[in-house]
This record gives structure tokens, sequence and C-alpha cells, in this order.
């Protein structure tokens, strides 16, 4: 019921007109969003960076069904990677295809994605493809390796997902092609015979996949505020003689910001994941509504971070 209703309000753009300017939601969002416009992204972005973190910047939205729309997104990644650029930051973007025209055809997603690279290449950036629902992963998977990367392989990688059964083959495909991924576990509901339904599971998984991509991949990308999966991580690298230059940590805008901080105090590398835009209540119900146990994540994560302040 809860995940009914959460999707449902997702989708009553008179729920957001309603609520964008109350106090209380605006509060909540500004802690997992960095607002609206890329000036208030870049602005996050400087204050992250000044602590020693570096970001990967998402505008947010998802699948348009309008060249227009697409066409508009990778625009608004081109100012990005300019902003970012100009007042040299220490940030890459994250696109989702969906976003940049793949639903309407994958040449319409593929030209306007290839864009973005070209630009990003010019700035010696970089952009991560990020990973949707199952049904889009062999198409993301496909289209990365049959027309991206060939000509970008310094520029794009990829997402893999531990909650997903086939991941440990991705991860060997991906160590094959030496590409640069972004492992995590995985916000979508999937159906059981796709992906784990047990955490244990989704956990085993995902440190199998992380071995994999420490010891044979391209600089790894570890998506995680699971503290023992972190420790886990510093222990394999410390008994393989893995350098922490050679992997970085990635966490959530607003999530675990003592830890994030306490990692870089302790020489990891640790880049942000920074969403911003006017799509901020979508996502943030959407995420819920994925594993509503995330309003619980979430929530104890400003309880704990305030208790720790007093």
């Amino acid at each position: 019921m809860l995940r009914s209703t959460l999707l449902y309000l997702s989708r009553q753009q008179r729920v957001f007109d309603l609520i964008r300017n109350v106090g209380f939601a605006r509060r909540m969002a500004s802690r997992f969003v960095a607002g609206e416009t890329i000036a208030s992204a870049c602005d996050a972005v400087a204050e992250l960076n000044a602590k020693g973190i570096s970001a990967s910047l998402d505008l947010l939205g998802e699948s348009v069904t309008a060249e227009a729309e697409a066409r508009a997104t990778g625009a608004q990644y081109l100012q990005l990677l300019d902003e970012i650029h100009r007042r040299r930051l220490d940030a890459n973007v994250s696109v989702k295809l969906t976003a940049l025209g793949q639903d309407i055809s994958d040449a319409l997603g593929v030209e306007v994605v290839r864009g973005v690279l070209e630009r990003a290449k010019q700035y010696g950036s970089f952009v991560r493809l990020d990973m949707e629902s199952s049904g889009y992963t062999d198409r993301t998977l496909d289209t990365f390796e049959r027309a991206l990367y060939p000509d970008f392989p310094d520029t794009v990688g990829i997402v893999l997902q531990s909650a997903l059964r086939r991941t440990l083959d991705d991860v060997a495909r991906a160590n094959r092609l030496q590409c640069r991924v972004r492992i995590c576990k995985g916000a979508y509901l999937e159906p059981p015979e796709v992906a784990f339904p047990d955490k244990k599971d989704v956990d085993g998984n995902y440190v199998a996949a992380m071995h994999r991509l420490m010891e044979h991949g391209r600089y790894p990308g570890i998506a995680t505020h699971d503290e023992r999966i972190i420790a886990e991580a510093r222990r394999f690298a410390q008994a393989k003689g893995i350098g922490a230059d050679r992997f970085e940590f990635q966490m959530l805008y607003g999530v675990r910001r003592d830890l994030q901080e306490r990692l870089v105090r302790e020489g990891y590398r640790v880049r942000c994941y920074v969403p911003f835009g006017s799509q901020w209540y979508p996502y943030l119900m959407r995420r819920l509504a994925e594993r509503p146990a995330n309003l619980l994540f979430m929530v104890g994560n400003v309880v704990r971070e305030g208790a720790a302040r007093r």
C-alpha cells in the first residue's frame, strides 16, 4: 500500500506544486538534492571539493517521450560540463540514456549522449551511464560496448547492480573491456527471477563483484554506505596490495557525510553522487517507492548526524 501511494504521489503535479515551497519538504529535499539549477549544483560541488570530496552530477529526470526534450536535456549537460570546467571543479557527470532519448529510439539516445561525451572528452572529464531497471540492462550495456566505448574509452563508464543475478557475468565482461564500473546494490524493485530478494544475497554478490573489480578492473567506484562492506574493501585492498589510488568510494549527497569526511581524512578517495534539477519531487518519491525502507534510511541519517552534532 505504501509503495502504491508513493508511486501515485510521484505522478501528481498538483501535489508537487503544493509542497514545492513548503519549508519542511524543501528542507528534506535540499538535504538530498542540490537545488534546481546548474549554479546551485556547482555551489554544492564547490563545498564538497573544499572537504576533499569529488562529485558526479546528475540532472534529474528519466524517460522522455519527445525528441525536443531529449535534445534539451543533452544541451543542459553541455552547459553543466562547461560550468564545471569554467569553475575548475573536481566533478564529472552521470546521465540516464532514457533521459537522452533512448525510449524514443536507440539512435537518438546514442546521438545525444555522444554529443555529451565529445564535450567531456574536450575537457578531459568523464561521463557515467547510470543503470536503470533490469529491462534496460542489456540495451545499456550493448549501446555502451558497441556505440560508445570504442571511441571514448577514457571518457565513459557504466554502473552494475549487485541485486541482479547476472551481475558477476557483467563484471567479467567489463573487466575484459577494462572499462570503468560503479558497483552499487541497486534501488529498483525487481522480480525474484531477475534479482536476489534477500539482502544477504545482494550483499554477498556485491562483495564478490567488488573483489573482482578491485583486483582485475579499472578504477572501480565502490558505491555504498554500508560500513561492513567498506571495511571489507579496505581489508581486501591491503591484503592484495591495491593502492588507495586504484579505486574510490562513492556515496549519495546528504547521506553519511560524517563517513565521507572520515574516509578522506584516512587517505581514501571519495566521490559524492549529486542529483539536482526541478524534478526533485518525483525523484524522491520514486526512490522511496522502489524501496519504502529508503524512507527510514534517509530519516535515520538525518537523526544520526543530528545526534552526533549534539
